[in-house]
């Protein structure tokens, strides 16, 4: 298998890391949907061949909306993120853990919204972004540790549900949920890693966690 001819949604996908990942992907045969808030913020991705969809992904009823919209959909990557901390625990802010909320708010309204399309697909790929300071938090990154925590622990359960399912029906296993650690985001490894999702079988991939460190 390869991604060729599959239909890839990046939410959030408005960063210099999105940008990268939706060329590699359209270069490699996929289709790509890119959404984001802003119109002017997708145009490079627009450009570049993608199709866009201004719409919010940590928004369930947009990604709904947009589910039903698409004929096919065998990947999603939640790209919503960003990082605030420092200060030690005293330094923990509630606006900094509100402004970080964003990107498990994003994990739990794709998998929602796209769970029965990736389940239908024949390889039907899950994947978030994690950190690797959920193996080992520190005082001053407490806020991103635990919402990043929060996300995996959603991703593992969306792995028990791609299995249960499959379990239950009697079928195989052709969706996964996979977790990637990362100790910052960089495009030229996720992308790689990414992609190589498509060339093995869920079973080996889901409820995985692939440190890119």
């Amino acid at each position: 298998m390869t991604v060729s001819e599959r239909t890839i949604v990046l939410a959030g996908a408005t960063s210099a890391a999105g940008l990268t990942l939706a060329t590699t992907l359209i270069a490699a045969g996929a289709r790509v949907v890119a959404t984001g808030r802003s119109a002017e913020r997708l145009e490079p991705l627009q450009a570049a061949g993608a199709q866009v969809e201004v719409a919010d992904g940590t928004s369930l009823s947009d990604m709904q909306s947009l589910a039903e919209r698409l004929d096919q959909v065998d990947g999603v990557l939640p790209l919503v993120g960003g990082w605030r901390g420092g200060g030690g625990l005293a330094g923990q802010s509630d606006a900094d853990f509100a402004a970080l909320l964003p990107s498990l708010e994003a994990v739990r309204a794709t998998s929602r919204a796209f769970d029965a399309a990736l389940q239908e697909s024949d390889a039907g790929r899950f994947a978030i972004v994690s950190s690797t300071a959920v193996a080992r938090p520190l005082a001053g990154g407490a806020n991103y540790a635990a919402v990043k925590a929060a996300a995996e622990a959603w991703a593992r359960a969306v792995a028990h549900g791609f299995a249960k399912t499959a379990r239950d029906s009697g079928a195989p296993l052709r969706a996964a949920s996979v977790i990637f650690r990362v100790k910052a985001l960089d495009a030229s490894v996720l992308t790689p890693a990414f992609l190589d999702l498509w060339t093995k079988d869920a079973a080996e991939l889901n409820d995985g966690v692939r440190d890119l460190s």
